[in-house]
């Protein structure tokens, strides 16, 4: 039996976790437009942003596929809250 170990960086598992609660933010804070808790998403979604792009400067550091992934990730947030499709 050979038994497969994989060596999982926490750095890289909270830039993940970073990036996707970046999303769920930016997606929470565009489902709440027109709602009461309008305002309090764009503050959590701002922040994040913020957060998001302060890891994606650190990300730089870890190597060009970790920034590049940031970096998107960022344009993704950007465009789920400015884009209005209706």
């Amino acid at each position: 039996m050979i038994l497969l170990a994989i060596a999982v960086s926490p750095v890289l598992c909270t830039l993940g976790v970073v990036q996707v609660l970046g999303i769920v933010a930016a997606s929470a804070a565009r489902l709440a437009e027109g709602t009461r808790h309008e305002l309090s998403g764009q503050w959590v979604c701002l922040g994040a942003l913020v957060i998001v792009g302060a890891v994606c400067g650190y990300a730089l550091q870890l190597g060009p596929n970790s920034g590049a992934a940031c970096a998107v990730t960022l344009t993704l947030m950007t465009l789920i809250a400015i884009v209005d499709l209706g």
